[in-house]
């Protein structure tokens, strides 16, 4: 099997750890740069071309779009879906979670557990938004930031009035969430492969940040989930429609609760904190999806 790794940055861990699955496995595999892919559409035979050849011959993709070219990485990846190549997230699902609200909405529309979240446009909605969600301290997030950037937790209501009103006069798009005491700064990271989450960690912020984001300073540690916080997870990743996707959790007084799904998690921390291999079940998950394509045949080298 030949499967090609769509990612900007083939010297990252998560980018060379997939290639090792993929020859550990007895397949074919390289990098390719999503953004240095150019796209012939059309209706009897579309294409794509890199370097000036075409690419040919893949059964598979596994995307690692990052969020700053989520519009044309997903075009890459729609382009490949309409050449018959198997990717192991969808363009729609990998869209569908990069947009923060629809996967909010999305969640609810499936009754997974969520902090209370508010979305508004109009700068006389501030007062009833704070009150909507529990007043403060709330989270303020734009919809826009990734790992941690662009959150801000206002402890008091003039704190976030005049926070949300600064965000809005920028003309950018927030979202307002309560704020979940009971966890501590803490979050559980639910890496979820298919319908099993492979391995989980709990990520700590360090003394005074909220964030528990590694590369912010936290810290991480195994964790043993419940069955329900290991339901809610695979919940959230099927409610994307992914199949690849890393699941952040708050435990909360009134049970896990889902803060963000992401459909290109990284692999290091959670492999060097948990001890497990996470890249290996992604290329045998692939593995099983084309045997069931192919009508059983059998894909393990």
């Amino acid at each position: 099997m030949k499967i090609g790794v769509l990612s900007q940055f083939p010297e990252l861990y998560s980018t060379r750890r997939l290639l090792e699955a993929c020859h550990n496995r007895g397949h074919e595999a390289l990098v390719i740069n999503p953004l240095n892919c150019y796209m012939n559409i059309n209706s009897i035979k579309p294409s794509i071309h890199l370097e000036g050849q075409e690419v040919l011959g893949l059964d598979a993709i596994i995307p690692r779009i990052h969020a700053s070219v989520t519009f044309y990485g997903c075009a890459v990846v729609r382009q490949f879906e309409m050449m018959g190549v198997f990717a192991a997230n969808d363009s729609i699902s990998i869209a569908r979670s990069r947009d923060k609200l629809r996967a909010l909405q999305l969640l609810s529309r499936k009754g997974i557990g969520m902090p209370v979240t508010g979305f508004a446009n109009k700068p006389d909605d501030i007062p009833d938004l704070i009150n909507m969600v529990g007043g403060t301290p709330l989270v303020i997030k734009l919809l826009e930031g990734t790992q941690g950037i662009g959150v801000v937790l206002a402890e008091t209501r003039k704190a976030a009035e005049s926070v949300i009103e600064a965000f809005l006069g920028l003309k950018a798009n927030i979202m307002v969430q309560e704020f979940i005491k009971e966890a501590n700064g803490s979050d559980i990271r639910c890496f979820v492969v298919g319908d099993k989450v492979v391995a989980a960690m709990q990520r700590t912020g360090p003394e005074g940040d909220f964030r528990s984001n590694l590369h912010l300073g936290g810290s991480a540690q195994k964790v043993k989930i419940t069955p329900l916080e290991r339901k809610t997870a695979v919940a959230a990743v099927k409610a994307m429609g992914l199949c690849v996707a890393g699941v952040d959790i708050l435990r909360s007084s009134r049970g896990p609760l889902v803060l963000e799904v992401n459909s290109a998690p990284g692999i290091e921390g959670i492999e060097q904190t948990t001890g497990i291999q996470v890249a290996e079940p992604i290329v045998e998950y692939i593995e099983k999806m084309l045997a069931a394509r192919k009508g059983g045949r059998s894909y393990v080298a």
